[in-house]
């Protein structure tokens, strides 16, 4: 019985492989979109009035490296207050619950994918819970969230959690489910006898691009859920894009994005690289 699949990373990997591995004359066409881009950005904030709606490049730029520049106190354990720059002080909030939630999402979701797809009779059990379950978008467990948690990074990495997990369970169980019986037949033959062994020496191994893919759409996912769950009050860059916008300070919000950004794309690009190393039997 086939639940889906977590291959939606796709055109996240054809935006950043631009990025990577890159011909001159793909890194020229590059350079000419974002070139375009600037300009019809610098033009439409020429015309927009009051000004503040939309600020350009070269204000939301300034922003930009004012989050680093401008400095905030910090109590840290056995330091004391030490100063931090403000955008990093924020994105620090944010990884504070975006990690947890990634890496137990992410956890729990292999672990039930990996079980379902191998045991026909826990996913005939669970099949029909996983259905109801799965079509909640994350950010609907806000309210709950709330309730449970409070407004604070236990409530976010909970939000994130759930959408981790969701990601990583599909990407394992289709995984599984798509590893060919030959495999199995072999080890048997080869004197693989237990459920736990031929899971460890035959069905990870031969699930790790799915299980891989799902995790890293996961990284991508779950960092767009962060700032959503951020937007309810939760402290990081997303609730910081709101409480600027709320100030009138748009080209701070814009900053904040531009850190957003590129924050993804350099986690996107480690995990490329390390995914690589880890599938370069293939």
């Amino acid at each position: 019985m086939s639940l889906g699949t977590a291959t939606d990373g796709d055109d996240e990997t054809s935006v950043l492989g631009l990025f990577e591995d890159s011909s001159p004359l793909r890194l020229g066409r590059g350079a000419i979109g974002l070139t375009a881009f600037l300009v019809v950005w610098w033009a439409g904030a020429q015309v927009t009035t009051p000004s503040y709606l939309l600020p350009g490049p070269i204000a939301s730029a300034t922003a930009f490296v004012d989050l680093f520049t401008e400095s905030t106190p910090v109590a840290l354990p056995l330091v004391g207050n030490v100063a931090i720059p403000v955008g990093l002080f924020k994105l620090g909030q944010s990884l504070l619950h975006y990690i947890p939630g990634v890496l137990l999402g992410a956890t729990g979701g292999i672990a039930l994918g990996v079980t379902m797809g191998w045991s026909g009779r826990l996913d005939d059990y669970l099949t029909p819970l996983v259905r109801i379950l799965r079509p909640i978008p994350p950010l609907a467990w806000v309210v709950f969230a709330i309730l449970w948690f409070g407004i604070h990074h236990t409530g976010a990495a909970f939000i994130v959690f759930v959408g981790a997990f969701w990601i990583n369970f599909y990407g394992a169980y289709s995984g599984v489910e798509g590893v060919s019986t030959d495999y199995t037949e072999v080890a048997s033959s080869l004197g693989v006898e237990t459920d736990w062994q031929m899971i460890r020496l035959v069905m990870l191994p031969a699930a790790a691009p799915s299980v891989l893919t799902a995790f890293r759409t996961s990284i991508g996912r779950c960092w767009m859920i962060v700032v959503g769950a951020e937007l309810f009050g939760a402290p990081g860059v997303g609730y910081e894009i709101i409480n600027a916008s709320n100030n009138l300070a748009v080209d701070t919000s814009v900053a904040y994005i531009f850190v957003i950004s590129l924050v993804y794309v350099g986690m996107d690009v480690c995990f490329r690289t390390f995914e690589r190393r880890v599938l370069a039997w293939r």
